[in-house]
């Protein structure tokens, strides 16, 4: 899904969806080209994580952010992403995913919240939920 950055493109609800689904999918096969191309170049990224692998929590413009991820990934044996959910703001241009994410041997809840602009992702923010306040198995 990519637009030209500046373009009045609205996303529609079920492309908020798509974009969700597609999101999970690219991550489950480790693409972060696929993962970027939704991304505006001057995006702003924010994750706990992210202070972790770069010393920064929040991350300026998609080199950066792919630097983060590559770096990230060398870390990570295993990754998969299950979609619980996608909430759409089609007003606003904005969307939050719930997943659960498995990286390594830990599974927890987790939400991105997106902002679009122009078709494309302008700001995210990662929310990490607790891994004891899941049940047993997942």
């Amino acid at each position: 899904m990519t637009h030209a950055e500046g373009t009045d493109v609205t996303l529609t609800r079920e492309q908020m969806l798509h974009h969700a689904e597609a999101w999970i999918a690219a991550w489950n096969r480790r693409d972060v080209e696929a993962v970027l191309s939704a991304f505006a170049d001057n995006a702003r990224f924010r994750s706990p994580f992210a202070l972790q692998v770069t010393g920064h929590a929040t991350l300026e413009g998609r080199p950066a952010i792919e630097a983060y991820w590559r770096q990230a990934l060398e870390r990570i044996q295993r990754l998969e992403f299950r979609l619980l959910v996608a909430i759409c703001d089609e007003p606003g241009q904005r969307m939050v995913v719930h997943y659960e994410a498995t990286l390594g041997d830990t599974t927890r809840r987790a939400c991105e919240i997106f902002v679009f602009r122009g078709g494309l992702k302008i700001e995210a923010e990662a929310l990490y939920g607790d891994t004891a306040a899941l049940p047993a198995g997942g």
